[in-house]
């Protein structure tokens, strides 16, 4: 088995959207004899987009895999999404890969959604190639594309390839450490010939062969010594200490091609299966002990205790839940009982299965390296250990972005709202970044995700698998009310109409309290004016008013109240007179204190590239924003930024367009502030009409 081991691949494709990386995976496929044909996304022909909602926008929006054999290796490839709105998939997906393929296209070069996965693979300390891809497209250089990947990830991004032509007069490559070309055959078949680099190439191969030689000695301390004696190393000692750097990840390879055209696709796979790591390769694995206060080891060995990390979920509403599985040590078989170790459950499953794409097939056994899938797990979700009973271990889980773009949901037809929030619960067991909540406040349900794409995926999805439809509106925002001034008023109930009356009198002193400090009520009554017993009353009464604030309707903040005094009947007063007393007392309180209305103020982080800077600025000033600070990093700014949430309910579609999509921000509550004036009065208005 350590053998079988050895020769496992497994490795998933991250960058940003639309570089290619599910037609690179259907190159793979086809070359592997996996398919008859290349799968092409732009014809819905691909095998591993094969959601609606992903044929219907022609994006990966959903993890897929696949497990094919190459010069006698299993190689297991993650096709991730690469889109900001799924980025939590692609984070959970990465975490089955040993490894992970980088691509830039030769177009757009690196953007900030390939920095942002670039960043996962350094947490996740993830050895890399990187794929310049659609090099053979209009306006293609992969010359500038080296130069902006090396001004991002640095130089130890070395280049291993170049292209012989780009765009449309791309013939073929040359492979720096042998200085052979490869041409490739026209069509789509993947075949090459093997001839002597063009001369006008030798230069600029000689100027990247040293500095990918110097890189690979680097990497080693008996081959830099070797090479600092003797100026040179053997082809073989190359060979196999390129291997060694990309495991060690001191040396990125550069390489180029189209997934498209099926053009310098095979050399890739050979390079994978030569300087990928194996399992073993990888080592071991640590997670914590059951009480989290050690640490646990696992080997990538067959025969070491069983332990694995669920990396998806695929949510059925007839098949039930798929739950997919990295394994980490020991073995896998149909009929097993496992342990989550997340949760502190046994779990029992039937077939094990393997995932091509939207097929599986049958599994009798699996091991270290494998990703592998099983039916209807009652508790485990993503991101849960499973493991042998006997020797627990729990795997941390990776940290996800918060939901930054939310909607109010609604029911087409009236009496869904369970079926909503049941079905809406299903995509959430698949997708992390979904939240769903019901505001109090506003009586709405909101759905909030990563943008405005993300949304409405998931509501196609919901009506496709659940035969619920909902409309989608954008959410109030939850004002508040409180005041500025000071004041002293009377609130007397009295009622009197035959048989026993009401009557309740109380006078209050209101003045406002610093933010956050709520509501607090004082009794200040001296001699005995209002009887102790109906004093609860007054504070309730004015209590139960506070959510609908006599301004706009809003809730009431950050006031104290004190009782002063009062007068009271020996018959018709009652608590219900005095409860009505105060809340008389607090509305007219509120409209004599200079009331004003407050809203919630976001706190933002929005990473643009240079060229936007100005215009993002300039957007976030006319919404009322206040910049608190920028940095520079490489060619990007990050701003930070105070917004009032009104503002910015839009915000995410709204940043795709002005940075051509090549912007990011995150966005969480930081405080209440007064709403200016004239926009005040706009607010109270529409609340009005709303009643109305």
């Amino acid at each position: 088995m350590k053998d079988e081991i050895k020769s496992v691949r497994t490795f998933a494709i991250i960058s940003h959207g639309g570089a290619g990386k599910t037609s690179l995976a259907e190159a793979m496929l086809f070359n592997a004899g996996v398919t008859t044909r290349l799968g092409k996304v732009d014809e819905n022909t691909s095998i591993m987009d094969y959601e609606p909602e992903e044929i219907k926008r022609k994006i990966t929006i959903s993890t897929a895999f696949n497990t094919f054999t190459w010069k006698k290796h299993q190689l297991t490839v993650i096709d991730t999404p690469g889109d900001f709105n799924f980025i939590a998939e692609t984070k959970t997906s990465m975490q089955g890969a040993d490894a992970v393929l980088v691509l830039t296209d030769a177009i757009d070069g690196v953007r900030v959604q390939t920095e942002k996965v670039w960043e996962f693979a350094n947490e996740m300390n993830q050895p890399r190639i990187i794929f310049v891809s659609k090099i053979d497209r209009e306006r293609a250089d992969f010359f500038k594309t080296v130069e902006d990947i090396q001004g991002n990830f640095g130089k130890s991004c070395v280049p291993l390839q170049v292209p012989i032509g780009v765009a449309e007069n791309f013939k073929g490559i040359v492979d720096i450490l042998t200085g052979k070309a490869y041409y490739f055959n026209k069509g789509e078949s993947g075949e090459f010939e093997i001839q002597d680099m063009p001369s006008e190439l030798a230069d600029q191969v000689a100027q990247y062969k040293e500095e990918l030689v110097e890189r690979v000695a680097e990497s080693n301390d008996a081959l830099l010594e070797k090479y600092l004696e003797e100026g040179e190393l053997s082809p073989e000692e190359v060979k196999n200490g390129l291997r060694g750097a990309v495991v060690s990840q001191k040396l990125v390879p550069i390489t180029c091609g189209s997934g498209t055209g099926n053009l310098a696709i095979q050399p890739l796979m050979d390079l994978i299966v030569d300087c990928f790591p194996s399992p073993l390769d990888r080592g071991e694995k640590s997670g914590m002990n059951a009480q989290g206060d050690a640490e646990v080891i696992r080997q990538p060995a067959a025969d070491a205790p069983f332990s694995a990390l669920v990396i998806k979920t695929i949510s059925d509403p007839y098949a039930g839940r798929l739950s997919v599985m990295r394994i980490f040590s020991g073995t896998l078989a149909p009929d097993s009982t496992v342990y989550n170790s997340t949760k502190g459950c046994k779990e029992r499953f039937g077939q094990l299965l393997r995932l091509k794409g939207k097929n599986q097939e049958p599994l009798q056994i699996a091991g270290p390296g494998d990703i592998v899938a099983v039916a209807k797990l009652k508790e485990t979700t993503t991101q849960d250990t499973l493991c042998s009973e006997k020797d627990i271990i729990v795997f941390p889980p990776v940290e996800l972005p918060p939901a930054i773009y939310s909607l109010a949901v609604e029911p087409k037809s009236k009496g869904d709202e369970e079926k909503i929030f049941s079905s809406l619960s299903r995509l959430m067991e698949e997708d992390l970044t979904l939240k769903l909540e019901r505001k109090e406040d506003t009586k709405e349900m909101i759905l909030s995700g990563m943008g405005e794409i993300h949304i409405e995926a998931t509501i196609d999805k919901l009506k496709r698998k659940f035969g619920v439809e909902v409309n989608l509106t954008l959410p109030k925002v939850t004002y508040k009310e409180t005041i500025k001034g000071k004041t002293r008023v009377q609130g007397k109930y009295k009622k009197q109409s035959g048989g026993r009356g009401q009557y309740g009198d109380c006078w209050i002193e209101m003045e406002p309290l610093p933010r956050g400090e709520g509501f607090q009520f004082y009794d200040k009554i001296v001699g005995g004016v209002i009887p102790k017993q109906y004093i609860p009353a007054v504070e309730k009464g004015i209590a139960e008013a506070l959510p609908e604030g006599p301004l706009a309707g809003y809730p009431v903040v950050d006031f104290k109240v004190d009782l002063v005094d009062g007068s009271f009947h020996p018959v018709d007063s009652s608590e219900m007179a005095f409860k009505i007393a105060g809340s008389m007392a607090f509305k007219k309180a509120v409209m004599e204190a200079k009331p004003t209305l407050l809203e919630p103020i976001m706190l933002m982080e929005i990473t643009v590239p240079d060229d936007c800077m100005g215009d993002v600025i300039g957007d976030l000033n006319s919404r009322r924003g206040r910049v608190l600070g920028m940095e520079s990093k490489g060619k990007k700014q990050i701003v930070k930024a105070n917004v009032p949430l009104a503002e910015v309910l839009k915000y995410a579609p709204d940043l795709r367009s002005m940075t051509a999509g090549r912007g990011m921000f995150t966005m969480k509550f930081s405080h209440y502030e007064e709403v200016p004036g004239q926009l005040q009065e706009k607010i109270i208005e529409a609340s009005k009409q709303e009643e109305k």
